[in-house]
């Protein structure tokens, strides 16, 4: 249970490590071998396709943290309790457009797996790498539906009410920091 847990709570942060340190590795390779009058043909495509599920992965993680893009206007305009409805209701219809895009996702990505459409220097299924979308939003689905429980229980008086918008989240950053800078100083 504790393992389960775990992957959880670091699934896509691992999955970012690994996709982007593969990325940047072959990405720097390639530049090396130009510099040496070689050239790969395959790393550009490999770099290429990395990124993709880094985007994907990145939606994921970006709502896990609850740092997607969003706009904080109305957030600053809201009371706490407003403040949570409106982040639920925005949660819903990103969690809408997210189902949308696994279900065809998958849909487009099943077609190219049987048409067997392989990509030019990788030959790797075209399939798999159209599964970055339905398995990216697939995760974010799970972060939504997460973070609308948690919304729920804050409605409901079951836990506190932690509705910062992004402007008073860089607030407290930057006084975390400077509080940090001035414990190391002493």
């Amino acid at each position: 249970m504790n393992i389960l847990r775990k992957i959880e709570q670091h699934i896509e942060e691992w999955l970012l490590v690994i996709i982007g340190s593969v990325m940047t590795s072959v990405i720097f390779l390639q530049v090396v071998m130009r510099e040496t009058g070689n050239s790969l043909s395959w790393s550009e495509e490999l770099g290429r396709y990395c990124f993709i599920w880094l985007v994907y992965i990145g939606i994921s993680y970006g709502v896990k943290k609850q740092r997607h893009i969003k706009v904080d206007v109305l957030l600053i305009l809201l009371k706490d309790k407003w403040k949570v409805v409106l982040s639920l209701f925005a949660n819903l219809l990103f969690l809408i457009f997210a189902a949308l895009v696994v279900y065809y996702g998958t849909d487009i990505s099943r077609n190219l797996l049987e048409l067997g459409q392989k990509s030019p220097a990788l030959q790797v299924e075209m399939g798999l790498v159209y599964m970055a979308a339905p398995i990216g939003m697939g995760l974010t689905v799970i972060r939504l539906i997460q973070n609308m429980y948690n919304q729920v229980l804050m409605l409901l008086g079951k836990k506190s009410m932690d509705v910062a918008d992004e402007r008073e989240r860089i607030v407290e950053e930057e006084e975390g920091m400077t509080d940090d800078s001035r414990d190391s100083i002493r």
